[in-house]
């Protein structure tokens, strides 16, 4: 799936589709276009009176400036990184059971119909608007969750930042390997525990059963893992990590950035949420399962709680993220900072001015804007590894073929027989049976995951985008409780029913700091819409966090020179290395 496409040719004769090559020529004709229209409405028609501006301006000086700018900043992003490679896993497997195929038409449990998922593959390598028409879903015309999410954004352009086919991550992790076996064992753990408060994760019996089968898992002892943390505590389970013992592994599970009120204009926000009642779990059932990945509608529904409360656990966080807005998490951080009345970024060229205060361009609006800006162009680099390069399976397919590898299932999945022991031999396989009665893995949700493929995560790669965006414009290094008991609060973790805050009182809580929280919520969303929902593997987040990162660096560097004032920005990245951006 990492093939270039192909120069695109409409069926109707005369009819050319416009594709990634043939746009450059299309482009000098609306440029030619667009210089024929006539500029007097916006200028008030021809009665208007012409007048020098009140500051004297040397427009064609500044016209060239502008084209020399974008031109350069093109010039620069005009990288060719060359097919990027998968995992090999579609050539090893002929009946496509390695890959997302949620969706489309299926010949059995785990197995995709062939001929379905040849016009999926062929639709994004020709890239045909007629040819994604045609692609065999398994219930045409039925409800949101029967149609594809999205796939031709795949191949949209954006003017700014790398071009999303220039950004690189590593292929998705095989079928077959012992981390994609590590990541389902905790995708089913965290099932079992979805009604668990965080904070009672030192106590409960059921966390001490998952810890210790986690750390018999190969993957985690090995040199290859560098994204759990380990060995894996009570208190680390479910935690993200780029360094060891970095923010995201400190302080209560849920960031500040998630709990602390705050208000939008003079609008409160006081940070409790709709959240689902406890004990849901959907398509345990081969029937519902297959009824589900055909397209179908099970007609079960989500059962809400009528008390809005604080996140304390994996399933609120799941509820969470259900519905949230895109970049709703990193507003809401951006509202809490500001509302902290927190520092700029030591670079900020503001600080210090006797005569000026930033606004439009490395101030407030600038913030708030950019977030989305870099929302929307994270989502188009994510979904060209999606449904290009990787085509990664979600967890709950996955957890089919557990199901069919247990059961002997007919027809039996290639990549079925080919999963690793770890997962097969797993202590939660049983306590998963004895519950509900199969070996599929348990969804938070009715349609289980979004109709579109797992590596890497929307939620994780807007999560790097956005946090590196606000790392920009605010001051990382800034401690969190420092900035919380200047406005009368403190560092606070929700009681087990989430109904109020409490102050906590832990060891570390004067360690946590702006990078370590945005770090941590990054996770705490994209982890509540993959771990505890079940619809992401842990290295999906992982690198869609990376890429997030990726791509803000771009965008942030091409747009320096677009600011007048002079600055260097240092940024602390997820890694602990530092990126500059700087228009000197």
């Amino acid at each position: 799936m990492g093939k270039e496409n192909k120069e695109l040719t409409g069926s109707a004769a005369g009819t050319v589709k416009v594709s990634r090559r043939n746009f450059v020529k299309g482009a000098a004709t609306i440029a030619a276009i667009a210089a024929t229209v006539p500029l007097e409405p916006l200028l008030g028609g021809r009665e208007s009176v012409a007048a020098a501006s009140v500051v004297d301006g040397n427009s064609v000086t500044r016209t060239n400036a502008c084209f020399n700018y974008r031109k350069s900043m093109a010039q620069a992003e005009k990288i060719d990184v060359g097919t990027q490679p998968d995992n090999g896993d579609t050539a090893r497997f002929t009946d496509f059971s390695c890959s997302y195929s949620k969706a489309l038409r299926h010949d059995g449990l785990g197995v995709p119909n062939a001929a379905a998922w040849l016009s999926l593959k062929n639709a994004m390598t020709t890239g045909t608007p007629a040819d994604f028409a045609n692609i065999i879903v398994g219930t045409p015309g039925g409800d949101g969750n029967s149609k594809l999410n999205g796939p031709q954004v795949a191949l949209a352009f954006d003017l700014e930042g790398l071009d999303s086919h220039a950004t690189i991550i590593p292929p998705a992790p095989s079928v077959a390997s012992a981390q994609t076996a590590a990541e389902e064992v905790e995708h089913y753990w965290a099932a079992l525990l979805a009604d668990v408060p965080f904070t009672q994760y030192a106590t409960n019996s059921l966390v001490g059963q998952a810890v210790a089968d986690m750390n018999n898992l190969s993957f985690l002892r090995s040199a290859a893992n560098d994204q759990f943390p380990y060995p894996v505590t009570r208190q680390n389970l479910f935690r993200g990590q780029f360094v060891p013992g970095d923010g995201n592994v400190q302080g209560p599970y849920i960031s500040q950035f998630m709990l602390q009120p705050t208000f939008f204009g003079a609008q409160p926000l006081d940070q409790r949420y709709q959240t689902f009642q406890p004990g849901g779990a959907y398509m345990t059932s081969p029937a519902e399962y297959q009824l589900v990945q055909n397209g179908g509608n099970s007609g079960r529904q989500l059962v809400y709680d009528n008390t809005y409360r604080y996140l304390r656990s994996g399933r609120d966080l799941a509820a969470y993220t259900h519905v949230d807005v895109l970049y709703q998490g990193y507003f809401t951080a951006f509202l809490v900072l500001a509302g902290l009345g927190a520092a700029p970024n030591p670079g900020n060229p503001y600080i210090g001015s006797l005569t000026q205060k930033a606004f439009a361009t490395l101030g407030g609006p600038d913030a708030a804007g950019t977030l989305a800006e870099m929302a929307t162009r994270a989502l188009k680099a994510a979904w060209f590894h999606k449904w290009i390069k990787d085509l990664r399976m979600r967890p709950e397919e996955y957890g089919a073929l557990v199901h069919a590898r247990k059961t002997g299932a007919s027809p039996m999945p290639q990549a079925a027989t080919a999963l690793h022991n770890d997962v097969l031999d797993s202590a939660v396989l049983p306590i998963i049976h004895s519950n509900y009665g199969s070996y599929l893995l348990p969804q938070a949700f009715p349609e289980g995951s979004p109709t579109h493929p797992c590596y890497p995560t929307g939620h994780g790669t807007v999560g790097g985008a956005c946090v590196t965006a606000l790392k920009f414009f605010f001051d990382g290094s800034q401690k969190i409780r420092s900035l919380l008991t200047r406005a009368g609060r403190d560092v606070s973790v929700p009681n087990t029913n989430g109904t109020a805050l409490n102050t906590y009182t832990g060891a570390d809580r004067d360690n946590l700091d702006v990078n370590g929280e945005l770090n941590k919520l990054a996770y705490n969303v994209s982890f509540g819409h993959g771990i505890h929902a079940g619809i992401h593997f842990r290295s999906s987040t992982y690198w869609s966090i990376l890429l997030g990162e990726q791509v803000a660096l771009s965008i942030l560097q091409d747009r320096a020179r677009s600011y007048n004032e002079p600055f260097t920005i240092n940024i602390t990245k997820f890694n602990g290395t530092t990126a500059t951006i700087t228009n000197q």
